[in-house]
């Protein structure tokens, strides 16, 4: 069953063990390769992805596509690395002599 691009929109997107990541809200395309590269969710559920932050989902990571988006991976929960605060400096003792 072929589906077109704009159909996926709007289809709720579920992770392997059965949680609803959210909505398709646009579709990444790799226009020299001619394919899909991911599914683009704006809202996610703040169960999966820190403050529910818009996610890129990896179109490789999709298992089947009907009524719904099946995932076959994705990550436990999403969270954000913390960059180091700009002008912290390191605490260390210096060495001793």
């Amino acid at each position: 069953m072929l589906v077109e691009m704009t159909e996926l929109l709007g289809r709720q997107i579920y992770t392997p063990d059965g949680r609803l990541l959210g909505e398709v809200d646009n579709v990444v395309v790799d226009v020299e390769a001619a394919k899909i590269d991911g599914i683009y969710v704006d809202e996610t559920s703040p169960m999966l992805v820190e403050d529910s932050r818009p996610t890129n989902v990896p179109y490789r990571w999709v298992s089947a596509v009907n009524d719904v988006v099946l995932l076959k991976y994705f990550p436990k929960r999403v969270s954000l690395k913390k960059a180091p605060a700009r002008g912290a400096k390191d605490v260390a003792a210096p060495p001793a002599q």
